[in-house]
């Protein structure tokens, strides 16, 4: 079995940054790739970053150059730094990540969610 655990969510200014972390722990043999969704009220979650094991990562049109995704394998643990901060960010975010366990089960895992809201 494999917990993510998400934090850093909170109230922040339009303009400013927050920093979004997620553990994993568990039966891990490899972290195939670590990503971070958002769904905001009345609609669908979306794709928000994603970072392989490589350190490749992509991002969502409307967070290019504002969001930076990061990982530390050795902590099995990836960030999002979120910078200019729009009121459109305003979400719930999940970290999302595809596992290797131990007995080779390989299985995509989510976090409970962790509130960003930007007031203008």
């Amino acid at each position: 079995q494999v917990q993510l655990v998400e934090s850093g969510g909170g109230l922040v200014q339009a303009g400013g940054s927050l920093r979004l972390s997620c553990a994993a722990s568990g039966n891990i043999l490899l972290i195939v790739f670590m990503s971070w969704y958002r769904q905001a009220p009345g609609k669908q979650r979306e794709l928000v970053a994603m970072i392989t094991s490589s350190g490749s990562t992509n991002y969502a049109d409307s967070v290019k150059g504002r969001f930076t995704i990061s990982r530390d394998n050795a902590k099995n643990t990836v960030y999002l730094h979120m910078n200019s901060l729009k009121p459109e960010d305003t979400a719930v975010y999940y970290c999302n990540a595809r596992v290797t366990s131990t007995d080779y089960y390989v299985g995509d895992y989510w976090g409970q969610g962790t509130q960003v809201t930007v007031s203008s």
